[in-house]
């Protein structure tokens, strides 16, 4: 039986999921002081197998380094992210926002991949940002999308390596031919579901 526990992290309040089966877990995007994840995995006995990072914009990083150095979990990100890792826009400091400590990280490929014991279809999905990876969990019925897709919304397209072209097409092909009942965890605010956005996002009326 796999569980899914949500924590809005971080001074954007992004959205942090740790995904739970049996004893291991994985965790997705933790944007903040990783505090209550820690807890959670502690209070229920649980061994963090790796750190996802759907995108690298630094809402979604801040809590890769001390999340990572607590549980020896290493940090994946999609490679044609790497340059964030230089530019502001990984490395915080935006808005007068604070920056994000640096971090030890791994790319992965798309394709399939087991984390935490599951089966996972990395799939990329670029347009809010170049490497913007979703990750699919069959099993658990569930895809964690970062910024690509919101409830009713989509991801901002402004920032740069951002194509709103390009993220539609992300959508179309790689969201919308997932099962309708999937769940689609988003970076920020509630989740959805495929068929939910597939009927009712004003972004792809007539699709």
């Amino acid at each position: 039986m796999t569980e899914i526990k949500s924590f809005a992290l971080g001074p954007l309040q992004t959205n942090c999921f740790v995904l739970v089966n049996g004893s291991q877990a994985v965790a997705v995007d933790p944007g903040g002081d990783p505090a209550p994840v820690l807890a959670f995995l502690r209070d229920k006995g649980l061994t963090l197998t790796h750190i996802l990072n759907t995108h690298l914009h630094f809402d979604h990083t801040y809590g890769n380094k001390p999340l990572a150095e607590a549980t020896g979990a290493p940090v994946l990100h999609g490679a044609d992210d790497a340059y964030l890792l230089e530019t502001e826009l990984g490395l915080g400091g935006l808005f007068g926002l604070p920056p994000v400590e640096r971090y030890e990280a791994q790319t992965i490929e798309p394709g399939e991949a087991v984390f935490a014991g599951l089966a996972c279809t990395v799939l990329a999905t670029p347009g809010h940002s170049r490497g913007s990876l979703t990750f699919h969990f069959p099993e658990a019925g569930a895809a964690f999308v970062g910024d690509l897709i919101f409830y009713r919304s989509i991801g901002r397209t402004d920032f740069e390596g951002g194509d709103l072209d390009v993220l539609k097409r992300s959508v179309t092909r790689c969201i919308f031919t997932l099962p309708p009942e999937t769940r689609l965890l988003s970076g920020h605010g509630p989740e959805t579901t495929v068929g939910d956005e597939m009927n009712h996002n004003p972004f792809f009326a007539g699709f």
